[in-house]
């Protein structure tokens, strides 16, 4: 009689059934949000997704007796990350399973077989290199993710705990909502003119859409000084930067993305969007026939955002021009009454969680990373 078994995807239909399975396994949930599908089906390969491109990797699918999908994973050797760290670390994401011990661990020993036949001896994860998602929610099932998040099942810990991972890292969530009473605190009220005038060189602009491309490289290159030293972070290449931001021009908010300038230099920026799964929700993540024109118009009249990135050139750090950004971007929202998310802080980067607690922001939930030595 079959068994459970897994398979690498190798066609178009083993391809179809991995990027369909959350409709089948998550449609159920109260807070899953369906992606983007017409993205969704493009995404898991080499041509289209310029961090898979420079990575060696699988799409696994573990299938019932019946050869149904009830499981996937992706594995991958993310080659710059370990030319980065000198590390030999594969990683996995896009995991999804049943809830069903046995078919975990069967999905669980395949990425980790996959990961030590390719040289490597750890992996981490989920840390999925197609939604840019990290981390299993730990604290707080009972809230939909914000656009590019995760959100899964309370069960899928037992698989990783139960084969011998254990935590790496632990990411934050912070909450700033306004409809609940939040204010940056009375302290902040004058920060920005204060600022303005003791550093007259200092500007503050919007995103220019115009010129995209120059602004991407802008923030790139900050990225890549400023955030050189956080756990689990490899320079980016520029066309991941592009990507992203090609991703979010759509659904952009000009008032949610700032870029401060020294003498006309960059020096840091600040990157935040609406919170579309709102309405990838109610379009079920599809764009067609007529679900873009709900997302586009939609997207101007959402008030749950979520800052995505901020970072600060190290020549200006502990220099405030973390907290000019920040207040900037709440008096330009905050005649939309906003909820704003600010994810994936690590939880042992203690000057920006007690930044946000300065600033009012109350921690709202968890993201757990594992790891195991292979």
């Amino acid at each position: 009689m079959k068994r459970m078994h897994v398979i690498e995807v190798s066609n178009k239909k083993q391809m179809q059934m991995f990027v369909e399975l959350p409709k089948k396994l998550m449609s159920g949930y109260e807070h899953y949000v369906p992606p983007i599908w017409m993205d969704e089906r493009n995404a898991y390969t080499g041509k289209n997704n310029p961090i898979l491109k420079n990575s060696k990797f699988t799409l696994l699918l573990l299938l019932d007796e019946l050869d149904k999908a009830i499981g996937r994973c992706i594995a991958y050797v993310d080659n710059n990350h370990n030319q980065y760290y000198g590390e030999k670390t594969g990683f996995f994401g896009a995991f999804m399973c049943v809830d069903n011990d046995k078919a975990g661990a069967l999905l669980v020993t395949a990425a980790e077989k996959w990961v030590k036949e390719n040289g490597m001896d750890r992996i981490r994860g989920p840390i999925n290199p197609v939604a840019e998602e990290w981390g299993f929610v730990f604290q707080g099932y009972r809230r939909d993710p914000v656009y590019m998040s995760p959100w899964n099942p309370s069960y899928v810990h037992k698989f990783f705990t139960e084969t011998g991972y254990s935590k790496v890292k632990d990411l934050l969530v912070y909450e700033a909502d306004m409809l609940d009473g939040y204010e940056i605190p009375d302290r902040y009220t004058d920060f920005i003119a204060r600022y303005m005038a003791r550093c007259p060189g200092i500007q503050i602009r919007r995103l220019n859409l115009k010129k995209i491309k120059e602004d991407a490289k802008a923030i790139w290159e900050i990225s890549n000084i400023a955030l050189a030293d956080n756990w689990g972070y490899v320079p980016l290449e520029l066309p991941v930067m592009e990507d992203m931001l090609k991703k979010l021009r759509m659904i952009v908010d000009p008032d949610a993305v700032w870029i401060v300038e020294d003498k006309g230099v960059p020096v840091g920026f600040c990157l935040g969007f609406p919170d579309i799964n709102i309405i990838l929700k109610d379009i079920d993540g599809k764009l067609l026939p007529f679900g873009w024109v709900k997302l586009i118009t939609g997207a101007r009249k959402l008030r749950d955002y979520r800052l995505f990135g901020l970072a600060v050139h190290p020549d200006w750090q502990g220099k405030a021009l973390d907290a000019l950004m920040y207040i900037n971007l709440y008096q330009h929202l905050k005649a939309k009454n906003i909820r704003m998310e600010a994810n994936y802080i690590l939880e042992d980067n203690n000057h920006i969680k007690n930044a946000l607690v300065k600033l009012g922001m109350k921690k709202i939930k968890t993201y757990r990373i594992y790891e195991k030595k292979l």
